[in-house]
């Protein structure tokens, strides 16, 4: 069966291959999509994630029939289709990134630390166990999703949701990071979490300077150097 939609199946390749590239999927563990209009592209079970190519992605509809591909889609395909269903995301990656995957198994929340956990929509939740590829973890995770961008799954791994796979890759790749900081701190110490009021400041110094955005120079220096 040939794929509708080779272009978006080519992309949910390269994002994996670059996840596997960055240490966050490990051989066939995790599994990645894009959603195009009523049409999701998704890795299939069982493949290694480092090595796949278009060919090998599997494109199902909003309920989950096929509509083309060579193998069966990933275990959590569940889990990916409620999501779609209950939120505007249009990709989303399942990790289970190394850091990620041991603060999921200790921390009931992952606290801001930093000021850049707020993209991810503030402290992450850790969604309590349930076994991989069930109805109960795709409810859990769905609901612990409200107003986030990602989640911990305790004992198991992460998710990340973007409005298309390059954000998707990088709010797992910040996830990651902001994992890895927690747990260099506990070195140290005890963390010390943003306040509220902190994590408001932020924000508001974040909205009225567009921190983040790339920015057009205003042409003084084209007029002091001329």
């Amino acid at each position: 069966m040939s794929s509708p939609a080779p272009a978006e199946s080519a992309r949910v390749a390269a994002a994996s291959r670059r996840l596997a590239e960055e240490g966050l999927l490990i051989g066939t563990a995790g599994n990645v999509s894009m959603r195009h209009g009523d049409l999701v592209s998704v890795t299939p079970t069982g493949a290694v994630l480092g090595e796949i190519d278009a060919a090998d992605i599997t494109v199902v509809d909003l309920d989950g029939g096929i509509v083309a591909g060579k193998y069966a889609p990933t275990s959590e395909l569940g889990l990916h289709l409620d999501i779609y269903r209950a939120y505007p995301a249009r990709a989303i990656v399942h990790t289970h990134a190394p850091k990620s995957t041991a603060v999921g198994c200790v921390l009931d929340e992952l606290p801001v630390l930093h000021y850049q956990q707020l993209v991810l929509g503030g402290a992450t939740p850790v969604v309590p166990f349930h076994p991989f590829g069930t109805p109960e973890l795709a409810t859990a995770v769905r609901e612990a999703l409200r107003g986030k961008q990602c989640a911990l799954l305790a004992n198991h791994g992460a998710i990340a949701l973007g409005a298309d796979l390059d954000q998707a890759v990088e709010y797992a790749l910040l996830l990651e990071w902001a994992c890895a900081l927690y747990l260099d701190a506990r070195t140290i110490g005890t963390p010390r979490p943003l306040t509220a009021e902190q994590q408001a400041a932020v924000i508001e110094v974040a909205w009225r300077t567009g921190y983040g955005t790339r920015k057009p120079l205003d042409g003084r220096l084209d007029r002091d150097n001329g």
